[in-house]
């Protein structure tokens, strides 16, 4: 038998090991990232960033790079690169492809066969790294008109990027740009044709996709180093563009879904189906967020729904019950995303230049709606926040800049001479706004 000095000197150096290994292999700090959707909080407040309050085209614009590709992706930020995604036209023009759905409307033909691409840009200075395109095809069908082929936005764990194309795939590589896994789900097919959005979530080691389209639908869980399925799950839901979420809730995580029929909630680890709630109404693209243990959904297409569901102690069907803790039928968002920024919660009425802003706790208002000055067209971009200022960015290149307090008063309006549908992400000393046709860092000299 070893003597018990014997086995202290072992387990000393076994944990002396394991701090060394540690040290050279520090685990990523994604808080201080903008590594996913909606930011490192999923929500849209950037904790450790200070942007720029003003900028133009010759104010505070570090760079400014020609994107050849169209995708309303928002870029993610991690280390000392910025990763998006575009859809390419390449080849000669060749027979349109129009909506393909029943009732398709407000569609865009597409002439051009495209490289899904993957880019990856250096902060510093706007140089891309790499581009690699993961796959080359004619899309299937049109999109809307306002739209684009690459609006699911990717993410990282820090170690690898994954990129969700929908109908054109799904993409694990290295951050040098190596396909490492890849899977093919088969062509969506979505209502009125409008294209698809929805974006992957990672989460410990699962990475999650939502499937919903007008044929069946699924939300799948795979395992982020290999891409073999660890479940998939059924769903009865029509299309929906809104983006899963990840909550910790009496110690168990849990994937939250908003779409037209339920809200659900799903267990990580298995994916049973945990809750649902009723509530909202069709086309779904807004994305959920949780503040004050609420889970906050909203859309407003064809009617106008908001709820803020409890789930302490959520199971079973929660319509009509008191787990509903508010709701509101006016002024609720549509395109855009809620943004919770300390104890507020704010959003937009549907694509409009409104600002509601509300206690997340009781839904009680914290003032009037607030209309936001400059603004001539519609808003799809996602609300952010950081260092106390809100930034708030429209599809005609204003974005309004306004203190996080109860005045809210305007702080700058700023314009570049670009288009805007995809959300700002925001980093230390910068912000990333994406546009038809470039890609700004905005940041102090």
């Amino acid at each position: 038998m070893k003597s018990a000095k014997s086995v202290v000197k072992v387990f000393l150096i076994l944990a002396a090991l394991a701090f060394s290994a540690a040290a050279e292999n520090p685990a990523p700090d994604l808080d201080h990232a903008w590594a996913q959707w909606r930011g490192p909080q999923a929500n849209g407040f950037a904790p450790h960033a200070d942007p720029p309050v003003e900028w133009n085209e010759q104010k505070n614009v570090r760079w400014k790079i020609p994107l050849s590709g169209k995708g309303h992706s928002s870029p993610i930020a991690f280390g000392d690169r910025v990763y998006l995604t575009a859809a390419v036209p390449v080849g000669e023009d060749l027979p349109p492809v129009y909506d393909t759905a029943p009732g398709a409307h407000d569609g865009v033909p597409v002439t051009h066969r495209h490289q899904f691409t993957v880019l990856a840009i250096e902060r510093k200075d706007g140089r891309i790294a790499w581009q690699r395109v993961v796959r080359e095809e004619f899309p299937h069908e049109g999109g809307h008109g306002t739209g684009s082929l690459a609006s699911n936005s990717p993410t990282t764990d820090g170690q690898r990027l994954y990129a969700f194309f929908g109908s054109r795939g799904l993409y694990c590589l290295d951050l040098k740009g190596a396909v490492l896994w890849q899977k093919d789900l088969g062509q969506m097919h979505t209502l009125h044709a409008h294209g698809e959005g929805s974006s992957p979530v990672v989460h410990g080691d699962t990475l999650i996709v939502c499937w919903d389209h007008e044929g069946d639908s699924f939300l799948y869980a795979f395992d982020k180093l290999t891409g073999k399925e660890k479940w998939k799950v059924a769903r009865d839901e029509k299309t929906s563009w809104s983006t899963p979420l990840i909550v910790e809730s009496a110690g168990r995580a849990q994937v939250i879904v908003s779409a037209t029929k339920r809200i659900r909630g799903y267990d990580l680890a298995t994916g049973a189906q945990l809750w649902e709630c009723a509530g909202l109404t069709d086309n779904v693209v807004s994305s959920p967020v949780f503040a004050a243990g609420l889970l906050i959904a909203g859309t407003s297409y064809d009617r106008q729904a908001m709820l803020a569901i409890s789930l302490a102690g959520a199971h079973g069907n929660l319509t009509g019950t008191d787990h509903v803790v508010w709701q509101m039928h006016r002024l609720t968002p549509y395109v855009s995303s809620p943004l919770v920024c300390g104890d507020t919660l704010y959003f937009l009425r549907h694509n409009q230049n409104i600002l509601l802003r509300l206690d997340p706790a009781t839904g009680a208002p914290r003032d009037e709606p607030l209309r936001l000055p400059g603004i001539r067209d519609f808003i799809f971009a996602s609300p952010v926040a950081a260092a106390g200022r809100l930034y708030i960015t429209a599809r005609d290149g204003h974005t309004t800049v306004l203190e996080h307090t109860r005045e809210n008063a305007i702080l700058a309006e700023n314009h570049l001479d670009d288009t805007f549908s995809a959300s700002p992400a925001l980093v230390e000393k910068e912000l990333y706004l994406r546009g038809e046709k470039f890609l700004y860092c905005l940041a102090l000299p």
